[in-house]
């Protein structure tokens, strides 16, 4: 008995996940479907283009700055060690563009918009206008879960891809304000060394990282408890499954796109 304590709660945690991928999963494929299938609602979808998109790019735009610049220091300290200077603009690049780019706009939206909407959705559950709705013969996927998504879907990859714009133009300033680099000469190797493939993967990233954000502020939005702590709850859990799954799939995705 003693030894098949342990062993049964490992079995229970791990049945208990199985079951949370199980109901995720399918929350993003009813959410995928409902997507494609009519009523839409254009203003649900306008309202959720401005929320995730537009005013995002504030935080994303200083984030990626701020990143650009940092990352031309780092990079231009360390080469100094083996006398690879010259290489700043190169590696700002390339770090912007394939990984710290997508990476922290992900964070970004995930911190901002996945809680927003964790917090907007499950305060209607709480109110019970989620039932309102469903009582209106609307169904709550389309309403609430479809318009975010979608956007989400469109919008993030033009907030990486300003994002990496940003970030590289950080790294610029740095890199011709402080290290000593000729304008035109790190313009120049910036452009020779980035590919269509690193732009390609970005964008990718951006797209698979705005679903997972929405996604899992819809879901657990519409599956939080009730009362302010259940908001509160719903709200920080979003935020943290938001963030592990966008690493956890940045790794998949790098390693589908560059493991060769």
């Amino acid at each position: 008995m003693i030894l098949t304590t342990p062993l049964a709660a490992i079995g229970r945690s791990t049945l208990a996940l199985l079951a949370t991928i199980g109901r995720v999963t399918l929350f993003a494929l009813s959410a995928l479907s409902h997507i494609l299938r009519p009523p839409f609602y254009p203003r649900e979808f306008g309202t959720a283009l401005l929320n995730i998109g537009w005013f995002s790019l504030p935080v994303v735009g200083l984030t990626a700055i701020f990143t650009g610049g940092a990352l031309a220091l780092q990079i231009y300290a360390g080469g100094q060690r083996f006398s690879a200077e010259a290489v700043v603009p190169q590696i700002v690049a390339i770090g912007m563009v394939r990984e710290l780019g997508p990476v922290l706009v992900g964070l970004m939206i995930a911190a901002r918009v996945t809680s927003s909407i964790a917090a907007e959705i499950a305060t209607m559950k709480v109110t019970e206008q989620i039932d309102a709705l469903v009582t209106l013969s609307t169904h709550p996927m389309k309403y609430l879960t479809a318009p975010r998504v979608l956007a989400a879907v469109i919008t993030v990859p033009v907030l990486v891809g300003i994002g990496d714009i940003i970030g590289i133009w950080g790294g610029f300033l740095v890199g011709t304000g402080q290290l000593g680099f000729a304008p035109g000469t790190y313009i120049q190797n910036t452009w020779d060394f980035l590919e269509t493939p690193d732009v390609v993967s970005s964008l990718v990233k951006g797209a698979v990282f705005g679903f997972i954000a929405a996604v899992m502020g819809c879901y657990h939005g519409m599956n939080s408890g009730r009362g302010a702590q259940g908001v509160g709850r719903a709200t920080k859990s979003s935020v943290e499954a938001a963030a592990i799954l966008i690493l956890a799939a940045n790794f998949l995705l790098t390693n589908m796109f560059f493991s060769s």
